[in-house]
Formats: structure tokens, C-alpha cells, sequence
């Protein structure tokens, strides 16, 4: 189901990524508590043609792994004439696991460290929360 185009909010405007060369360095837009990029912009984050872009988000929908109905936006840009898509985080890390080029690796490394570093240091804060709460029980 396709929903409406909204106004790209150019105020909320972040750099997700930036390759360890410094040839690309990604802009996105942070809504609905999400990243979202274009195809255009996976391209050159990932150094792939766009339609590699495409046929990897086609492939990742046909699969069940991710759906267009909460993962695809739909956004008015500057000088556009008809509404971009957008994909939400979900798409941009399938893909990014699916692409095969030196910044897809780049990307997946980046990822990776990401997350590992947000389960160690949650996991750090919630067992320093447990014990702090174990002495004020006891």
C-alpha cells in the first residue's frame, strides 16, 4: 500500500555514514523514528549502480524479509517533479548485506560495530541499573 508523499524535512537532516576515504559521506533524514534513504542515495553509499539497488530491495520484499508498507515513504524533494521513495533503515541494512562492493563491506564492518557496541554498553547500563537496585532492596 502506497501512502501519501510528505515534504522532505530538510531541518532533520543527519550524516548516517561517512566511508573511511571520505568519498561518501550520507545524508538522511531522521523520521518516524528511522533513517531514510533514496535508491539514488544507497547507490552511493554502497558504490553500486542503482539498479543493484533495486533488484536487491525487490529481492529482499519478494522474500518476506522486509514489506513496502511500513518501510517505503514516499517524499516530496526539491526539484522533483513527482514523489521519491524512501526506505527505512531496515531496507538500507538488508541491502547493505546484500551488495557486494568495497563500501558494502566498509558498511556491514561500520554496522556491526554499531550494534555490538549498543548490546555491550546496554547490557554495561543494565547490569549497573540490576546491582544499583539489588542494594537499595536489600
Amino acid at each position: 500500500m502506497k501512502t501519501e508523499p510528505d515534504t522532505l524535512p530538510i531541518e532533520h537532516s543527519l550524516v548516517l555514514f561517512t566511508s573511511k576515504d571520505g568519498a561518501v559521506s550520507i545524508q538522511t533524514t531522521l523520521e518516524k523514528e528511522t533513517v531514510w534513504l533514496s535508491q539514488a542515495q544507497m547507490a552511493d553509499l554502497f558504490g553500486k549502480e542503482r539498479s543493484a539497488i533495486t533488484k536487491h530491495i525487490r529481492n529482499a520484499m519478494q522474500e518476506g524479509e522486509i514489506d513496502d508498507k511500513s518501510n517505503v515513504h514516499f517524499l516530496h524533494i526539491p526539484h522533483s517533479d513527482k514523489p521519491v521513495a524512501f526506505y527505512n533503515l531496515d531496507v538500507i541494512i538488508s541491502v547493505g548485506y546484500r551488495v557486494k562492493s568495497q563500501r558494502g563491506v566498509e558498511f556491514r564492518r561500520w554496522a556491526t560495530s554499531v550494534l555490538r557496541d549498543y548490546i555491550l554498553k546496554g547490557y554495561a547500563v543494565n547490569d549497573a541499573r540490576l546491582k544499583t537496585l539489588g542494594q537499595v532492596v536489600s
